[in-house]
Order: C-alpha cells, then sequence, then structure tokens
C-alpha cells in the first residue's frame, strides 16, 4: 500500500508540475497547479517515513533467529521504538513541508542526513558480511533494499537543492508576469528535478522486487 500510495502521489506531482513551467496558461491556473503539487507531495514524503518502520515490523515478525549479544534486535520492543522515532521524523517532515517552522525543516535535513548514514552503513554491513547480526539466510537482497531506500533519501535531498530558485521565481511570476527570467528559473528548477524524480521511481520498482523475490535467500 505504501509502495502503491507513494508511486502514485510521485505521478501525480510530476503531472502538476508540467503546468507550472506553461507560458501559454495564466499566473492564477499556475498557481492552482502549484498547490495541488504541494498538496499531491505529501504522500510520498508520509510513505518514506513510514517505510522504515513497516520495513523493520516484518523483520520483527520473522527474524529467523538473529542474535546480537544474545538478544533477539528485531523484536516486539524494538519495533516499537522505532515507530516511536519514526512518528517524531513524520511530524518534523509534515511540518517541513508545510514550512511553518525553520527549526522543523533542519531538523528534518538532520534526521535525514543520519539515516543516509546508517542505512547505508548497515547496507554495506548486510551486503559483506558472511551472517549479518547472526542470521543465516543470506539477507543480501535485505542489503540491496537498504542501500536504495539511503539512495532515495539523498535524492529527495537534491531535489530540494534543484527547487531552491522555484519559488522565488513563481513569485516573481505572480507578482509581476511573465517574463523571459522567470520563466527560465522555473523550468531549470523543474528539469533540473527530473533525473533525481526518475531515479526514485526506479529505486522503487527494484526494492519492490528485492521484496518481493528474495534473491539469493536460503529461507526454510
Amino acid at each position: 500500500m505504501l509502495f502503491a500510495i507513494w508511486l502514485g502521489g510521485d505521478l501525480g506531482v510530476f503531472y502538476a508540475s508540467r503546468f507550472t513551467v506553461r507560458p501559454d496558461l495564466s499566473p492564477e491556473a499556475r498557481s492552482v497547479a502549484v498547490k495541488i503539487m504541494n498538496g499531491l507531495d505529501q504522500c510520498p514524503k508520509v510513505c518514506l517515513v513510514l517505510f522504515l518502520p513497516s520495513g523493520f515490523t516484518l523483520m520483527s515478525l520473522e527474524p529467523h533467529g538473529a542474535r546480537v549479544f544474545g538478544m533477539a534486535p528485531f523484536g516486539p520492543w524494538s519495533a516499537a521504538v522505532v515507530w516511536i522515532a519514526a512518528l517524531g521524523w513524520l511530524f518534523l517532515a509534515i511540518a517541513a513541508h508545510r514550512g511553518r517552522s525553520g527549526l522543523a525543516r533542519r531538523l528534518d535535513w538532520a534526521v535525514r542526513g543520519a539515516l543516509i548514514a546508517g542505512s547505508g552503513g548497515a547496507a554495506a554491513y548486510t551486503l559483506t558480511a558472511d551472517e549479518p547480526f547472526g542470521v543465516t539466510t543470506d539477507p543480501r537482497w535485505l542489503g540491496g533494499k537498504l542501500a536504495l531506500y539511503a539512495f532515495i533519501i539523498g535524492c529527495g535531498l537534491a531535489i530540494r537543492l534543484e527547487l531552491r530558485p522555484f519559488g522565488p521565481a513563481f513569485a516573481r511570476l505572480q507578482s509581476h508576469g511573465s517574463t523571459p527570467a522567470a520563466e527560465a528559473d522555473l523550468r531549470r528548477a523543474v528539469r533540473g528535478c527530473l533525473p533525481y524524480v526518475f531515479a526514485i521511481w526506479a529505486s522503487l520498482l527494484v526494492i519492490s522486487l528485492l521484496g518481493l523475490l528474495k534473491p539469493g535467500a536460503r529461507l526454510p
């Protein structure tokens, strides 16, 4: 469900973005397109956050005897902690998306940076260790999912950087009408995001295939 909502919301944002850079449309019509984009863009943001605790919960339901220092790292208590932390991140992500708090945006960036490092490190360990976390089923497919999750977060941050000129350019469009400079800035910002958007879509498809097929896993 998270996969479908994420990809569907992203496709909606992508389609609506086509109308924001059309100079033949009135500023009012393009403003409506931006509002649609902002509304739909909350879906991928929520799904990105919930991917982590939902995946952790699936691992806790079927740990395959994993032990760290004699304890199961993916039990109900650890899953509960991950869910609480994820809900806190979700609050930050929604507040940052709505632009109501500069502190929320900075904290959201910090959380995403930490998750890129943490997920990337866990992915490298899972892909290279013989029995990561004591798991004997060869879960390298899971390491691939973690690596792609970190990659998707990084692409999302890159999209934010690419879109920074969009807001000021669109404000000039609304206040002074269409100008060649404003139109060029809008097109440049939207087009600059496309490689990262396509990379996210491809990564989501690969993540879903890895989760379904679990290539190389030795499951009972």
